[in-house]
């Protein structure tokens, strides 16, 4: 999996690398039981600090993303589903509150979620 920062963007740093995380797992680039790098690692790698990369594994792992394993660190270990959905309703509730601002149909809403699905699958 290749993470990409932008450091210019307005979207702080660890939750960009928090979303680049979860689209490599819906695009099965990780996969369920993999290690991610080590803290330490990841903010070399990165050039970022190490507490930015361990507030998005933190963030990562209270979402039912990660698992943390003494031996083998951050851990893949995809349980969202265990968990309520009320995060993703305040998301999306949110998309549809700026699609509606923007004069947009739910049809074309609808149209834009089926292509997303199809580019997953």
């Amino acid at each position: 999996m290749v993470v990409r920062i932008d450091f210019n963007s307005e979207e702080a740093i660890y939750i960009q690398l928090r979303n680049q995380i979860v689209l490599g797992i819906a695009r099965e680039e990780i996969r369920d039981g993999e290690s991610l790098p080590s803290v330490r690692q990841l903010a070399d790698e990165l050039g970022v600090n190490m507490h930015t990369v361990n507030k998005a594994y933190t963030m990562l792992k209270q979402e039912g993303y990660l698992t943390m394993d003494r031996r083998r660190g951050a851990v893949i270990s995809v349980k969202v589903q265990q968990q309520p959905a009320d995060n993703m309703e305040t998301a999306m509730k949110l998309l549809v509150a700026e699609a509606i601002c923007r004069d947009m149909t739910v049809e074309e809403l609808q149209q834009i979620i089926k292509d997303l699905y199809r580019e997953f699958s």
